[in-house]
């Protein structure tokens, strides 16, 4: 479980809210420096004390300049870096000589280059953030901003401007941040709280930031940017604390999981070797995956400012019929409801319309939507007892704003607005922006915006009901299993070899025994008893199948003599070099659906458990459920109900129910297995596991378990 400890959140908190800052660097042009030093001094000169730092200038915007660090009159809360790349370490450990709190690192030329010279650099400024305590942002970002108390402690050529508010901003890019996120936020009035840029991450990562953000009661949404997470602890525990305290996650997720350019030996890593993967991933942890700069601020800003729904219901009404129709469909698309209105909505507003417009859900107002009648027709709509959340759809002047922002002030749910106007507008949506109305453009955003409310508040309810999933330690026979195979000297593990480290999990397994010859084989399939099926147990052939390694429904002594020779010829054939350790002797099992479990490790996320339906299913449509481990029984149960084939499950076209409460117990063994196994499994893959009837459990008829 990742920790953070007191001393770094409290340099993450002088680093947002510092009293004093220097600026190596600084100098009167506008560029890097410049611009650092007119940021701190346009937002917070009096209230900030402001060090200037070069040794070529006496003062430097008109305030006093310090030829190095160590001559300040004090150790600032927060140094600015922006010398070239080879001084960024010297003038580090000169701060922290100097006792300064804080760093962040404006200069590039690290990692970012993809040069092993410059990416050993980095890994020196990791090192010594860590051990001397002087934590950092960046290096290759362009600083942040504590936009509440106004305090830009920032490279970028924009300054303070536009709307305070309660979500904080984290992005590995700064030209992002400070960018066209920054660009949006102002125009469309969406009041941020803080503007961190973490660059090349080389100490202080977003999990760290976001972890911080948690605490300060002002935020209640954080909104990222990332390209990928450096710890995946780090993640799911920030996630976990996020769920805790109620602040949702909003996230653009950039980049790709490595698992697909890594050449896979077992399905499971083929099937998680998308980027899909952490769509389910963010599912799991309640975070919010969203695509573009436009739909993380707004639906950000609706996260922040709606309170949890009442209700699922969603009401809809505009000037417009064609407005009105075209929101109704996005929300239909987004899997909100719309609900059909009472009698006495119904003969509310129709009482209002005096003959004009349409009184249904969505609600066609026509010019009514801008008359002194307005706030009757929306109480009617939001008084109904199955609606949540209001949808006015309009572009009216002040006097209509004023209405809705006190429809929302009056009662306990949500509000937002479909502007239908001009973005330029000076009547009318700038009071909306001011009170906090989230404001929409298009009505396919407006309409996920709300699906993601509904989506969190469901999640979170359900989630602070069963809890994250958890591992205990290892016991002694699980441990002297892991080290039986460890000790074997080699990646790959025969199928029986496999079984025999699954079982100690708690993971049912065929009956069988691996025979040497011909007759030890006979001998073995009447101990374990007709049909038996014959496996090459070889920890080189990894697809038995292809070497003709197989054979099934055997009856008697002769035919398991007969496959046996077969068996030990075709492998000779298939791979001459290959260790072929005799066959696997095992029942048939039959009966049962068969299904795919595994695991797999993704660098960034960690452990992740796979589930599939069996067959074409898995091969051809990717019919698969993936989390991160360890897994309750309630995420495993959404597993199995999430795959398409789990009609198979269920009963179809007169097959018996299959034992999906074992199938479940199953997955969640399998997902603790994953987790005592990091660092020493690299791949499992059981298929097929066959589900038995209801009430018969479940049993692996295959397994392929590679070792790191």
């Amino acid at each position: 479980m990742a920790t953070w400890s007191d001393s770094q959140l409290a340099s993450i908190h002088k680093m947002l809210n510092p009293e004093s800052v220097a600026i190596v660097g600084a100098t009167p042009r506008m560029q890097y420096g410049g611009r650092f030093l007119n940021a701190m001094l346009q937002s917070c000169q009096d209230r900030v004390r402001i060090y200037p730092v070069n040794p070529n200038y006496d003062e430097v915007m008109g305030v006093k300049a310090y030829p190095s660090v160590s001559e300040l009159p004090e150790g600032p809360d927060l140094v600015g870096i922006v010398v070239p790349y080879n001084r960024v370490l010297d003038v580090l450990k000169e701060s922290h000589e100097k006792g300064a709190k804080s760093a962040v690192i404006i200069s590039a030329g690290f990692s970012e280059r993809g040069e092993d010279d410059r990416s050993d650099l980095q890994a020196e400024l990791s090192r010594f953030a860590r051990e001397s305590g002087l934590r950092c942002s960046g290096p290759n970002c362009l600083g942040l901003a504590n936009v509440r108390d106004n305090i830009w402690a920032s490279s970028s050529s924009r300054g303070s401007d536009g709307l305070t508010g309660p979500v904080g901003l984290i992005c590995q890019s700064g030209a992002s941040a400070f960018g066209p996120f920054l660009t949006r936020a102002v125009e469309e009035g969406i009041g941020l709280s803080h503007i961190i840029s973490t660059g090349n991450e080389a100490d202080l990562d977003f999990c760290d930031f976001a972890r911080y953000l948690l605490d300060d009661d002002g935020v209640k949404v954080i909104a990222g940017f990332v390209e990928g997470f450096k710890d995946a602890r780090k993640f799911t525990e920030v996630a976990r604390l996020a769920a805790e305290r109620g602040k949702p996650i909003v996230l653009i997720k950039i980049g790709r999981s490595d698992l697909g350019a890594r050449a896979a030996q077992s399905h499971t890593a083929a099937l998680t070797g998308s980027d899909a993967v952490y769509d389910e991933i963010f599912a799991q942890y309640g975070v919010i995956r969203v695509q573009d700069y436009d739909e993380l601020l707004e639906v950000s800003q609706l996260l922040a400012n709606l309170p949890k729904p009442t209700q699922k219901g969603v009401a809809v009404v505009s000037h417009s019929g064609g407005i009105s129709s075209l929101t109704a469909d996005m929300c239909g698309q987004a899997g909100l409801d719309l609900p059909l209105l009472t009698e006495r909505a119904r003969d509310g507003i129709n009482g209002v319309l005096k003959g004009f417009g349409w009184a249904a859900n969505p609600s066609d107002v026509t010019g009514f939507a801008n008359s002194e009648s307005f706030p009757e027709i929306m109480d009617f709509l939001i008084s109904e007892p199955t609606v949540g959340n209001l949808v006015v759809a309009s572009a009216g002047a002040d006097a209509q704003a004023e209405q809705v922002i006190a429809q929302r002030d009056a009662g306990d749910k949500g509000v937002a607005f479909l502007w239908t106007g001009t973005r330029g507008a000076t009547a009318g949506l700038p009071k909306l922006k001011e009170a906090g109305i989230p404001i929409f453009y298009v009505p396919d955003k407006l309409a996920m915006g709300l699906k993601s409310l509904l989506d969190y508040h469901e999640w979170l309810e359900g989630r602070n009901a069963d809890g994250f999933g958890s591992a205990s330690a290892m016991s002694g026979t699980q441990a002297a299993a892991v080290e039986r195979v460890t000790g074997l000297g080699r990646a790959s593990l025969t199928e029986y070899e496999g079984k025999q480290l699954i079982v100690e999990w708690g993971i049912p397994v065929t009956r069988e025994e691996v025979a040497g010859s011909a007759a030890e084989a006979a001998d073995a399939a009447q101990r374990i008893g007709y049909p038996v099926a014959l496996k090459v147990n070889s920890p080189d052939i990894l697809h038995k199948t292809e070497a003709g390694g197989i054979r099934l429904g055997l009856k008697n002594g002769a035919e398991v003599s007969e496959a046996f020779n077969g068996i030990m010829e075709g492998a000779r054939r298939y791979d001459p070099q290959a260790r072929v350790e005799g066959v696997l002797v095992q029942e048939m099992v039959s009966g049962g659906v068969e299904v795919i479990a595994g695991v797999n490790y993704d660098t960034q996320l960690g452990p992740l458990v796979l589930f599939g339906t069996g067959g074409v299913m898995v091969e051809v449509y990717n019919d698969v459920a993936v989390r991160h481990c360890p897994i309750t029984k309630t995420e495993a149960l959404e597993m199995v109900h999430q795959v398409k084939g789990v009609k198979l499950l269920q009963g179809f076209r007169g097959s018996p129910e299959a034992d999906i409460d074992a199938l479940a117990d199953t997955l969640v063994r399998v997902s603790q297995m994953a987790v005592n196994l990091e660092g020493k499994l690299s791949e499992l893959d059981i298929n097929p596991l066959m589900v038995m009837p209801k009430g018969q459990g479940v049993k692996v008829a295959d397994a392929l378990a590679v070792l790191q």
